[in-house]
């Protein structure tokens, strides 16, 4: 069974939301009062919470058709994370030289997308179609696949050994929903309101 649903949370039922990564931080205190700290996460992981803004019944209405279609914590499925869907800063412009995906060796034809976040490499595996660019040795090609599935990049001929393979896309973050239940409360006969629904990162 596929337990991701490629498609994406419509955009008005998130404005509002809040969130953010989290990380798994170990703190062990020794007995000489320092302490030893580690991780068990690679990668930090996104959480949040969304639906609390809303107040239109119609709204409230398509929010929860939404959650039944996933079956609740079942299924995953896309978000448009605002403050982060870029792979350039969220107010730039995409750039295909934004992040390095690779260095050409002269066989290699497959990259992954990518996104830096100091020395933390993010997997990207789910690009938004028709926003994908790349450039080989700062130079932008057209002769390439992307995969919006899994976030691969298939050039049609392998790049010359040391060409710097660089891309510039839009991404959703993949999510589920972290509850098996949404509270909605009848204030008026056209209005409501919403308890915060609240959604995590998936890997996929």
């Amino acid at each position: 069974m596929d337990a991701f649903h490629e498609v994406r949370l419509p955009a008005r039922l998130a404005f509002g939301s809040t969130g953010g990564v989290e990380r798994r931080t170990e703190i062990t205190m020794l007995a000489s009062g320092f302490e030893r700290r580690s991780t068990p996460w690679a990668l930090g992981r996104r959480r949040y919470l969304i639906g609390a803004n809303l107040r239109s019944l119609d709204d409230m209405a398509e929010l929860v058709a939404f959650f039944e279609a996933r079956r609740g914590r079942l299924y995953g499925f896309r978000l448009k994370d605002f403050a982060d869907f870029k792979s350039c800063a969220p107010g730039g412009v995409v750039s295909a030289e934004d992040q390095v995906l690779g260095v050409g060796d002269g066989t290699r034809t497959m990259f992954d997308l990518v996104k830096r976040y100091g020395d933390v490499e993010r997997p990207v595996a789910k690009p938004v179609g028709g926003s994908v660019r790349v450039a080989l040795g700062g130079v932008e090609t057209t002769a390439f696949m992307v995969d919006l599935v899994t976030g691969r990049v298939t050039l049609e001929r392998a790049p010359e050994a040391g060409v710097s393979v660089t891309a510039g896309f839009q991404f959703d973050t993949p999510v589920r929903f972290d509850s098996d239940r949404i509270e909605t409360t009848l204030e008026s006969f056209e209005a409501g309101r919403m308890a915060a629904v609240p959604l995590i990162e998936v890997r996929v």
